[in-house]
């Protein structure tokens, strides 16, 4: 029986990812959590064999909350689940120690798969991601401007995108106004961008944000 934790924001989300393992014998829900705090505590308290993680999540987003994950539990598979397009943030999440990368639109169908291999330590990743990643190994390959970005930087950028200001971002990730200053500097020099106003179109035109309209 394979153990499953869900954390996504969307009670709906869950509702539909929980129904499909529901149905399926060989797995089992031990657990839903709707932020980064629901995941980190889940650790100490439940025993679960996946991971399913979004990625954008109030406060500190899936990727943030993945780092430390994989600090606390290295071996722990988790499959990072996601409203944007693989290109955008596939590599980038495989990078960081997650086990797999599906989009949302294709959960209902691909979930379970998706479980079952990285529960047995394998790498889930489509065809497409396999291609990318085969591409980048090629000499003076040039890929999109946020692909530049570390980590912090491309987490910095999103929450600029959605409208928080330095101070917002500097309390969401405890860090101080000074860093998040510096790291919107290295952003805008990067990605060769003015200003925020650059900046958000940008995120908006790649997307690279999600805008909650809730």
């Amino acid at each position: 029986m394979i153990k499953v934790f869900i954390a996504d924001d969307h009670a709906i989300v869950r509702k539909g990812l929980v129904q499909i393992l529901n149905d399926t014998a060989d797995m089992k829900l031990v657990g839903e959590g709707e932020n980064g705090t629901d995941v980190l505590d889940s650790i100490g308290k439940l025993d679960y064999d996946v991971l399913v993680l979004d990625i954008t999540m109030p406060g500190r987003n899936g990727l943030d909350i993945l780092k430390q994950l994989k600090e606390i539990k290295p071996k722990l598979p988790v499959l990072i689940l996601s409203m944007h397009p693989e290109d955008q943030y596939a590599k980038r999440v495989l990078k960081a120690g997650a086990s797999g990368y599906l989009t949302k639109e294709s959960a209902s169908e691909e979930l379970i798969n998706a479980i079952r291999i990285i529960n047995n330590g394998r790498k889930y990743i489509t065809a497409n991601i396999a291609e990318s990643m085969a591409d980048d190994l090629e000499k003076n390959r040039i890929g999109p401007l946020h692909e530049k970005l570390s980590d912090r930087e491309f987490e910095v950028l999103q929450f600029i995108a959605r409208g928080k200001t330095v101070s917002e971002i500097g309390n969401i990730l405890s860090l101080s106004v000074k860093t998040i200053s510096t790291n919107r500097s290295r952003i805008l020099k990067k990605m060769n961008l003015k200003n925020n106003a650059e900046l958000i179109c940008y995120a908006v035109k790649h997307d690279l944000v999600k805008i909650d309209i809730e």
